[in-house]
Order: C-alpha cells, then sequence, then structure tokens
C-alpha cells in the first residue's frame, strides 16, 4: 500500500524538491534542443564562411525566458552536445570541436554568456518589452564582439572580420532582436495574468 506524503512532512519536501529539479533540468535540456533545432534553419551565403541561422533567435528566447542561470546552463550544455559530436551545430559546419574552432566558433562559445546577459538584463527590472529589447541587445553586442573578435585572430583582419561576419546580418539580426523581445514579453505577460 502506498503513502501519500503528507504537506509539511519530510517526505513531502523531498518529493517537491526531486519534482522541481525535474522541472528544471527538463527546462535546461529542452532549451538546448531548441537552440539545436534553430540551427538547423540555415542559409549558407557564398562570400562567406559564416552562414544565416535562426540559432542566435534561438540563444536569445532561452535566455530571455528561462534566466541567467538557466540559460547558461541550456547554452553551456549544447556547446557539450556539440563538442562530443551531437548534430547540434548548423549543418554547414564540420561539427564537433573543428566546429568550435572553425568560421563560426567566437559565436558559438559565446553562446552560454549571451543567454546569461539576456537573461540578466530582463530578471533586473521590469518584463515588458522595452526591457525585452535593451536585453537582446546588449546580448547581440556581445555576440558579436566575440564572433568577430574570433574571425580577425582568424584572418588577421579585423576589416575581414567584419565583412565576413557582421555586414550581411545586421538586418537579420534586428529581426531577430525584436522577434526575441516580442515573444518574451508576451510570454512575461501571459505569465502574470
Amino acid at each position: 500500500m502506498k503513502k501519500l506524503a503528507i504537506e509539511g512532512s519530510p517526505g513531502f519536501r523531498e518529493h517537491t524538491l526531486l519534482s522541481e529539479s525535474a522541472r528544471q533540468a527538463a527546462l535546461v535540456v529542452g532549451g538546448s534542443l531548441f537552440v539545436a533545432l534553430c540551427a538547423r534553419i540555415t542559409i549558407p551565403l557564398p562570400f562567406t564562411p559564416v552562414p544565416l541561422t535562426v540559432q542566435n533567435l534561438g540563444v536569445l528566447l532561452v535566455g530571455l525566458l528561462l534566466g541567467s542561470r538557466r540559460g547558461f546552463a541550456a547554452l553551456a550544455l549544447y556547446l557539450a552536445e556539440g563538442a562530443v559530436g551531437m548534430p547540434v551545430f548548423n549543418p554547414t559546419g564540420a561539427g564537433g570541436i573543428a566546429q568550435l574552432l572553425g568560421a563560426t566558433g567566437g559565436f558559438l562559445l559565446a553562446y552560454p554568456f549571451v543567454a546569461w546577459l539576456a537573461g540578466y538584463v530582463m530578471e533586473s527590472g521590469r518584463r515588458n518589452f522595452a526591457r525585452a529589447v535593451a536585453a537582446a541587445l546588449v546580448s547581440e553586442v556581445l555576440l558579436f564582439a566575440s564572433g568577430l573578435g574570433w574571425l580577425a585572430i582568424l584572418t588577421h583582419s579585423m576589416a575581414q572580420a567584419i565583412r565576413w561576419g557582421f555586414y550581411w546580418f545586421v538586418f537579420a539580426e534586428i529581426i531577430k532582436v525584436m522577434m526575441a523581445a516580442g515573444i518574451a514579453a508576451r510570454w512575461q505577460h501571459y505569465q502574470s495574468a
């Protein structure tokens, strides 16, 4: 005969703690899988080794919706999955460690910090559209600073890094920032209603 845990009893607290831990782990794993799905939507560009992907939108959303700690954990897990060879990175790259060391490595390695920053800014005030836009914009600055810095190291030229990793992506990134902010603000509104 199975005993039911009574609220306030040690068994109830253990069950609640276990349930909450499982929920948190599921959110982190789900966040990493969401970014992996976003990475599958890729448009290779013939004039740059950096493809246009929806991956950055996924990273912003994970940070804005899961918050700083879970967002960081989800993207750290994502990088670990990719490093061991799971097919989570965009399909135009070499995959595995080679992709982390290639032209998109600076962007990829920044993902946990980008998600953390987006979540941190979103958590630091009233969670509305303006805060979500600010969080996404500052996170994009971090993302592109890392990505372009890595490209500059690989090409030995900041001008080449900007040609390969910035000019062709500005318009798409503005759309991603606005979409991520809109979805996050709407989710926050739904959660508080």
